[in-house]
């Protein structure tokens, strides 16, 4: 199977700048984009999995979505006030690509502001004409990612990893996972092993602060099976660590 972060014809990265890798990003990155990745090709299927009038189920899938839609909002903050700010000037030469980059998150942004009345007025009412406009709406979130978070993998992140150092790249992380409770992260973190590679996980979990990875395995599994099996009743769930 060929890797889904992979230049397109067409496309070009941004020139290296001289010197060592400083960082890990590239690698980081693919982890969590993956999840979003998965996430948002599931949201469609998930909103029209309520039928018309089931406020309980519509309520239960529109937390789990505003909780990826806000994880998405935090992730782009983070790299767009201190990553994008620090290539910029550490690497000129990477402004096209820079631009381009914070071009599509505010084409995201713009989709997720279209998102939330639409989704909070759904969760209310489970509406069916609501519902397949929220739905269309993450069809075209879905279609947006697959072009931007390929790009920003392939493109960006390895002259990122050149001039922004690990603890840089671990206060960006820190922004994003802070906005939330301990309970929705550990269940999160399920998902994130989840649609990840086998021979990755342990890389991945190994990356984890280690008072995470005993929490997880002492009571976070157990949420992610919770939510995975009430998100997709009857659908195995994926195994994480």
């Amino acid at each position: 199977m060929s890797d889904f972060f992979t230049m397109h014809p067409g496309e070009t990265a941004a020139p290296l700048p001289p010197g060592p890798a400083l960082c890990a990003g590239t690698a980081g990155m693919r982890r969590i984009h993956r999840v979003f990745l998965w996430a948002y090709d599931e949201a469609p299927g998930l909103v029209r999995s309520a039928e018309a009038g089931d406020t309980a189920r519509a309520a239960y899938v529109g937390e789990v979505l505003a909780t990826f839609d806000k994880l998405l909002h935090v992730h782009h903050e983070g790299e767009d006030e201190s990553m994008y700010p620090a290539l910029a000037q550490r690497a000129p030469g990477c402004a096209m690509h820079v631009e381009l980059m914070l071009a599509q998150h505010r084409q995201v942004a713009e989709r997720l502001e279209e998102i939330g009345p639409l989704r909070e007025q759904w969760v209310r009412t489970a509406d069916p004409d609501v519902r397949d406009r929220l739905a269309e709406r993450y069809a075209s979130m879905g279609d947006l990612l697959k072009v931007h978070l390929r790009r920003e993998v392939t493109e960006v992140m390895p002259a990122v990893d050149r001039v922004v150092t690990e603890d840089e790249m671990a206060a960006m992380v820190k922004h994003s996972t802070s906005s939330f409770s301990a309970k929705v992260m550990l269940a999160y973190l399920g998902m994130v092993l989840a649609s990840n590679p086998p021979e990755e996980r342990k890389g991945l979990f190994m990356d984890v602060p280690a008072p995470i990875r005993v929490a997880y395995r002492l009571v976070g599994r157990r949420l992610y099976r919770k939510q995975y099996s009430t998100l997709f009743p009857g659908r195995e769930i994926p195994a994480t660590l």
